[in-house]
């Protein structure tokens, strides 16, 4: 069944445009032509400059989602000087499981917990037979939490959820967070039953006491039947209200809440003339400034159907929060297309002045032939990995509230 994009009428209340000057920073390029950098997300640690921490982990060109140990890049001064990477495999690598494959953690994502002052990270797991994914696997939620004066991670580790059968599988890859003052986490993550076709998504309300993770209570499950679901769920709050964008393989979809476990019905991302955004089977992730919200995603329609999915150049663009209706005069290229994807991202609020947004090219291309990275490499990727620094122009008093 398709779902239509609810159509709105054009005219809406007048929305203030917030400020902000883009700097793309080149962390590191290059690759070996068998491995590529992917996934690279950072957490800010607080003080007077902030160390921002940024993890990621290689691929392997030939194979599907074949990842390794997850790797760390460090800088202390704003990005002036990085160091790193450097594998952090006794920790968050690979382990052996009893029927002979091994079990990872992927899809990482490093965020600052303020009211235990601790920088945890969390992602899922990624199950392998002979470096492939089986058809039939088990998922769940894994998590790390970052010493700093060390620089080292405690060993993965998983969420316990109160039902093995409905969350078979179910994990928290790629989603972003809200921290909620009384320490507790709103946590998207997605799953399904063995016998489910689609994903789920809901979120999940957990305790975290700086050492471990625990499940209080999720909310709703929110679906759509199109193909494999809804999928890499990233939430937000702003003002008053809570919103989660969501991944499926014909388009994008939003939805909101008061609470932030339970939701409206989703609808398709459109432009504030009522027509489709054009995003579609890859992330979308928030970027909040107390000011105004905004929505990093990709697209069809930028001249880029030689890309992979249409997953470059990476968008910006401020949205609407009552109509969630992205606002098309606002658009703007955060990470230009070089004929790589760059559908796999992560957003750090670094302080009140900045934000970034952190990405590699993924060197993998359209098939037959997905591991010719010489493809993109025609248009000059080389697996770049970047960080787009959005500064404000006026603080962003909402990264107190984080």
């Amino acid at each position: 069944m398709r779902l239509l994009p609810l159509l709105f009428a054009t005219t809406t209340l007048a929305i203030e445009p917030v400020g902000y000057r883009i700097q793309l920073d080149k962390l590191s390029d290059g690759f070996d032509g068998k491995t590529c950098w992917v996934h690279p997300r950072a957490g800010a640690i607080p003080g007077a400059t902030p160390s921002v921490v940024l993890t990621m982990q290689k691929l392997r060109l030939t194979g599907s989602d074949v990842f390794y140990a997850l790797n760390e890049m460090r800088t202390d001064n704003l990005g002036q000087t990085w160091t790193g990477p450097v594998e952090h495999g006794a920790t968050l690598g690979r382990r052996p499981e009893s029927d002979g494959g091994e079990v990872g953690v992927c899809d990482f994502w490093p965020k600052w917990h303020a009211k235990t002052g601790t920088l945890l990270g969390i992602g899922h797991t990624v199950r392998y037979v002979g470096d492939h994914i089986p058809k039939e696997r088990t998922r769940e939620t894994a998590y790390s939490i970052y010493d700093p004066n060390a620089r080292t991670w405690t060993p993965w580790t998983t969420l316990a959820m109160p039902d093995r059968t409905t969350f078979h599988n179910a994990g928290a890859g790629c989603t972003q967070r809200v921290d909620l003052p009384n320490g507790d986490i709103l946590l998207p993550i997605y799953f399904k039953s063995k016998e489910q076709k689609e994903y789920r998504t809901t979120v999940v309300r957990c305790g975290f006491d700086g050492a471990k993770l625990t499940y209080r209570e999720h909310g709703d499950e929110v679906v759509v039947p199109i193909e494999r679901g809804l999928y890499e769920p990233s939430l937000t709050r702003f003002g008053d209200r809570f919103y989660l964008t969501l991944r499926n393989d014909r388009a994008g979809y939003v939805t909101s809440s008061d609470d932030g476990l339970h939701f409206a019905p989703p609808r398709v991302w459109c432009w504030d003339d009522g027509t489709e955004l054009g995003n579609y089977n890859t992330q979308q992730h928030w970027v909040t400034h107390s000011d105004g919200l905004f929505l990093v995603y990709t697209r069809t329609g930028a001249g880029n159907d030689h890309v992979f999915r249409h997953r470059a150049p990476l968008f910006i663009a401020q949205i609407d929060p009552e109509r969630l209706q992205v606002l098309r005069k606002t658009e703007r290229i955060l990470v230009p297309e070089r004929g790589a994807r760059l559908g796999n991202f992560g957003v750090t609020e670094v302080n009140e002045h900045e934000t970034w947004v952190t990405v590699a090219e993924w060197m993998q291309t359209w098939g037959p032939n997905y591991s010719d990275y010489t493809i993109p490499m025609k248009y000059g990727s080389n697996n770049a990995v970047f960080a787009a620094r959005i500064l404000w122009e006026k603080p962003n008093s909402a990264w107190n509230q984080r």
